[in-house]
């Protein structure tokens, strides 16, 4: 069975990687995600904040020092809660590179296209094979223009590519107004790649200590059906990559991703679960399906049930959601 694949430019073995996680902090885990099968390995964000605060380090010395108030430093993260600052960030680049013989993709979190993006370029040259861009922002400005949030994000992508010669995928959240237009418009901004979908984190209100609480649900699989839409309806639209985070637990949830359209599938909450050998059994699941069903590759899978290709386009469309809704019964 052929299961190999192309994303963002790069060969792979197979669509299965391991996301974006704590776990590439921990070089033992790091060899335990390749001998589990990792066809490539993507980074945790090294976030904007962390980079603008080391670069302010001075000025907030000098601040100290000359006995203003250190109040607004409080809003600025602890430098403890971050696993890797950006010297150990691009260090353990360099370490992953030389310890695996898959490709490693670095990730960039940030909101605005500053002087923090050329941080890109310090990837690209530690060894990273490609970027994701992680703009994790959510527009609380009610001034601010859907139009407005959509060229904050591409300002960025523009920014990055003119720095690094890397494949460059943007992982997006959702929530934007018409996000196949702009999947179109990150393309032509220079974007190789879309990873879909980003996961905002969900505060939930301590009702006692009136206090809004951080709150880590890890994904489920019913996360991946708002993906497999949007694979589905992008799939034959964009000319780039295509990849999914998000919900995929096992090998049919990986087999559901690649027929709606996706070229590379992200596996993050089900190694954090089951431990990286669960890619392994994700992968046998996958490749015993193909076979069983008599696909000659992945390629022939691919795509097939995407909306131009779906024998049922109206499972993406409101057709689908008024039978669903009429057909209930208690």
């Amino acid at each position: 069975m052929r299961l190999s694949t192309t994303y963002l430019g790069l060969k792979l073995k197979h669509p299965l990687m391991a996301g974006a996680s704590p776990m590439v902090d921990d070089m033992g885990m790091v060899k335990r995600l390749e001998d589990a099968g990792a066809s490539a390995i993507v980074m945790h964000s090294l976030f904007e904040e962390q980079i603008t605060r080391e670069e302010e380090g001075t000025i907030m010395d000098m601040a100290l020092s000359s006995n203003t108030s250190a109040e607004a430093l409080s809003y600025f993260p602890a430098p403890d809660e971050f696993r890797l600052g950006p010297e150990k960030y691009l260090e353990q680049i360099r370490r992953i590179k030389a310890a695996v013989d898959v490709p490693v993709i670095a990730s960039l979190n940030g909101t605005t296209p500053a002087g923090w993006l050329h941080h890109g370029k310090l990837m690209e040259e530690a060894g990273a094979d490609a970027l994701e861009l992680n703009v994790y922002y959510i527009p609380t400005d009610a001034k601010e223009t859907a139009a407005d949030v959509e060229k904050r994000t591409l300002d960025i992508v523009r920014a990055v590519k003119s720095e690094v010669k890397i494949p460059v995928a943007v992982k997006l959240s959702p929530f934007f107004s018409a996000l196949a237009h702009f999947a179109v418009e990150l393309e032509a901004a220079g974007a190789d790649g879309l990873v879909l979908f980003n996961r905002f984190f969900q505060p939930d209100i301590n009702v006692e200590e009136l206090l809004a609480e951080p709150s880590l649900q890890l994904s489920s699989p019913a996360d991946l059906l708002l993906r497999l839409r949007w694979l589905a309806v992008l799939h034959g639209h964009v000319k780039g990559s295509l990849a999914v985070t998000g919900g995929v637990h096992d090998g049919f949830g990986a087999l559901k991703a690649i027929m709606a359209g996706a070229d590379a599938v992200q596996m993050v909450s089900a190694l954090l679960i089951h431990g990286p050998e669960r890619l392994a059994q994700t992968l046998d699941t996958l490749s015993q399906w193909l076979e069983e069903h008599e696909y000659e590759s992945l390629a022939q899978a691919k795509g097939s049930m995407s909306l131009l290709k779906s024998p049922n386009p109206q499972a993406f469309t409101r057709a689908n959601y008024m039978r669903i809704l009429n057909g209930w019964k208690p």
